[in-house]
């Protein structure tokens, strides 16, 4: 068989594996234009505690705590708490300013969120008991709609025990790089989560925003996820404890996004290298769920997690491997050039098309100008690509967790304007 033919039949071939593991999540784009959310019932005020983790976030923890004063949820049914976690300026300062109860910590040995949290809600518990009924989870750099928590506490009081909320960006039209995370998140909220949560399936925690139940805390031992990701551990481990995650579409929060390659790169070889952990530490599990009830959001997840840029990488590296052969053979192999070329083509149409889906559909939440909308949705596909290398990557390389430098100090007053 000719190399030519060899390359078509494996693109051939991936192209229907990917058909086949990610159909679904096409259907889940028309959801949110069939189905309406349910309405809430009378809500209770429960008691929350707000968790924080900040490292040298001076310039922007202070925005945050206000957006979190002004909520139009009783004061003192909200109670903020910031762990300074390895800081070497004045976060905590300024989180105390802020009105946050902080706590510091220095620990050089084991680093990341997750500890962060873990040592963060043991002080908690040993200062102020188990009287909170559910933990929200915050990035420092984030800010709230007012009625952000209002609205989270709706869908809580309705049984949801973890829910997630809307993810915008405080910088969508800095550049290509922050509007392509930007678009990512506003498709995640929309066209994933917002449709797993009108099916009944379960969702996904991204990051930050969101909030779980003291009942959860309680079943997992305290904070008990430190990989790479440690939401999407978080959100693994839940799921496999029979928990279904829901989603706020009202609660709305704002989340600073990397401007330059470098910081981005990082941040999601880190991301990419987390998958991996999480599905080296619960992939047979997540495939033993496939055969249980909530099944389905097994499935989810595990596409969720894997199998895209595993299938991506295989297939380009046989490609690549079967051009070299018909090279040192002598063989022509343009017509491979070609294919391979075609090859990115539909993935850039592809991308563009979903890009594009969720600009038209989210315009009125993306804060930029319309030149940019339209030029960053252009842009978009070029950024979700370029994790092809980053993931390629995170394969071979040893990767730690650092923090982002967040600079994008601005109120929400300022953003709305």
């Amino acid at each position: 068989m000719e190399p030519i033919e060899v390359i078509r039949l494996i693109n051939y071939a991936l192209a229907i594996v990917f058909f086949v593991c990610y159909a679904y999540q096409i259907f889940y784009i028309a959801v949110p234009f069939f189905r309406r959310d349910k309405p809430h019932g009378q809500p209770a005020l429960h008691r929350y505690a707000v968790l924080i983790s900040a490292r040298n976030e001076a310039a922007v923890i202070g925005h945050l705590l206000e957006s979190l004063r002004r909520q139009d949820y009783p004061a003192e049914k909200l109670s903020l708490f910031v762990v300074a976690d390895n800081c070497t300026d004045n976060t905590a300062d300024v989180a105390r300013m802020g009105g946050a109860m902080v706590y510091e910590r220095f620990n050089s040995q084991l680093v990341g969120k997750g500890y962060a949290l873990n040592y963060l809600l043991e002080h908690i518990h040993a200062d102020y008991g188990d009287v909170f009924d559910g933990y929200f989870v915050f990035d420092a750099d984030n800010l709230l709609e007012p009625n952000y928590v209002t609205e989270m506490n709706k869908s809580f009081s309705d049984g949801s025990r973890i829910l997630t909320s809307y993810r915008n960006s405080k910088n969508f039209g800095d550049n290509w790089i922050s509007a392509g995370y930007a678009l990512w998140f506003l498709r995640e909220a929309q066209f994933l989560n917002h449709a797993r949560s009108l099916l009944g399936t379960s969702c996904a925690v991204s990051g930050t925003g969101f909030l779980f139940h003291r009942d959860v805390l309680r079943r997992c031992g305290g904070w008990q996820f430190f990989l790479l990701t440690e939401d999407i551990e978080f959100t693994v481990d839940n799921i496999l404890a029979g928990e279904r995650i829901g989603y706020c579409p009202t609660a709305v929060l704002y989340d600073e996004q990397p401007v330059t390659f470098r910081q981005s790169w990082r941040q999601r070889m880190r991301w990419a290298r987390g998958y991996l952990q999480v599905f080296r530490k619960y992939g047979l599990r997540l495939l033993g769920g496939l055969f249980r009830k909530n099944g389905f959001a097994c499935f989810d997840m595990t596409m969720s997690i894997m199998p895209a840029i595993v299938l991506t990488i295989a297939g380009l590296l046989a490609n690549g491997a079967i051009t070299v052969a018909g090279l040192c053979t002598g063989q022509n192999v343009g017509v491979a050039l070609w294919s391979a070329a075609e090859t990115l083509r539909n993935m850039y149409l592809f991308l563009l098309a979903i890009g594009a889906l969720t600009t038209v559909t989210q315009w009125r939440q993306i804060r930029t100008t319309l030149l940019k909308k339209v030029l960053f949705t252009l842009t978009f596909p070029l950024f979700m690509l370029t994790y092809i290398p980053i993931s390629f990557a995170a394969l071979f390389r040893r990767v730690e967790w650092k923090p982002i430098e967040h600079t994008v100090a601005v109120s929400l007053r300022e953003l709305q304007s």
